[in-house]
């Protein structure tokens, strides 16, 4: 029988997949992030790990385990809580679950989209606040979708989910990537591949959807702002860190962007003070899978990589 650490709370089919297998399950029972040191003793002669994006798997928390440790299965698809490097000198195999969130968090970049161009976050603070209004021919306006550009860097699965949801409201598509993406789905989108200097210069509307890695550390900052239109919006649903969130604010207060949406945050769950000043900002907290289908099945699936490493398998879905 394998030790299997789960490290923070889960949604109960993965403990049920773990337990079914004849695992021995030690999970932490919590929402509230467990204690650096307390981590580092639960883990300790474990065979599998379930780790969440908030805690760190390390040189440290790989020693804490043990040579025993077979596989670190993230649940999520993001992976830069995770020193792969490190991992695969230790022999530990580490999996992610993507493709399971895809349509949860493109459903939030347009809603970022929308409350964003619409103000709709403005409206209900008015509402909720008690302020007096009254309705006006000029009175909150916004900026419709139909026939704006929508620039998208990274098409990926989330990307070109959010690009499908654009389109269904009118809106072009451009897309910068690393790579071209397949004719067919370019096709489908009316998505035409162009630098990021072209993407920022004339999209209406920039949504994030690329990995964080040191090369799109600060992707955003005052220079790419600078070279936005003056009505344009940023969404990102990616990483924090792929927004300069300081020189953000700069841009949000001087005018030089309309607004942003942002569903992740440089130093989760900190978020920069100016941004909370901002009224052109829409600001939730990383809710971008957030549904009780979605969830689930990111769970069932980290079980599922667990399971078949632990048996000596393939695993669904490995980080290459």
């Amino acid at each position: 029988m394998s030790r299997v650490v789960v490290t923070g709370r889960i949604p109960k089919p993965g403990l049920d997949i773990l337990r079914r297998d004849g695992h021995e399950v030690v999970a932490w029972g919590s929402e509230e992030q467990q204690p650096r040191e307390q981590l580092l003793e639960q883990v300790r002669g474990a065979d599998a790990l379930l780790t969440l994006l908030t805690e760190q798997v390390d040189a440290e928390l790989l020693d804490a385990a043990g040579e025993q440790l077979q596989v670190v299965a993230n649940v999520a698809v993001g992976h830069n809580n995770i020193d792969v490097p490190v991992c695969r000198e230790r022999g530990v195999v580490v999996t992610n679950t993507p493709g399971v969130l895809t349509d949860a968090t493109a459903d939030i970049a347009m809603a970022l989209i929308l409350m964003a161009s619409r103000r709709l976050g403005e409206g209900e603070r008015v509402i909720r606040s008690g302020t007096p209004w009254q309705w006006g021919m000029f009175y909150l306006l916004g900026s419709g979708l139909q026939h704006k550009t929508l620039g998208v860097v990274g098409l990926g699965g989330i990307g070109a989910a959010t690009a499908r949801r654009a389109r269904a409201f009118g809106m072009n598509v451009v897309y910068s990537s690393r790579s071209q993406a397949p004719r067919e789905l370019e096709l489908e989108l009316g998505a035409h591949r162009v630098d990021m200097d072209t993407l920022l210069a004339t999209s209406d509307v920039i949504s994030l959807h690329c990995p964080y890695t040191s090369s799109t550390h600060h992707l955003l900052s005052s220079e790419e702002f600078a070279a936005m239109k003056r009505t344009a919006y940023v969404v990102n649903t990616a990483r924090g860190p792929v927004v300069d969130e300081a020189a953000l604010v700069e841009a949000l207060k001087a005018g030089e962007i309309a607004g942003a949406g942002l569903d992740v945050f440089e130093d989760e769950p900190a978020v920069h003070p100016g941004l909370l000043e901002c009224e052109n900002a829409v600001l939730v907290p990383h809710l971008g899978s957030a549904t009780i289908e979605t969830r689930t099945a990111m769970a069932t699936l980290a079980a599922d990589n667990a399971v078949a490493v632990l048996a000596g398998r393939e695993p669904p879905t490995p980080i290459r």
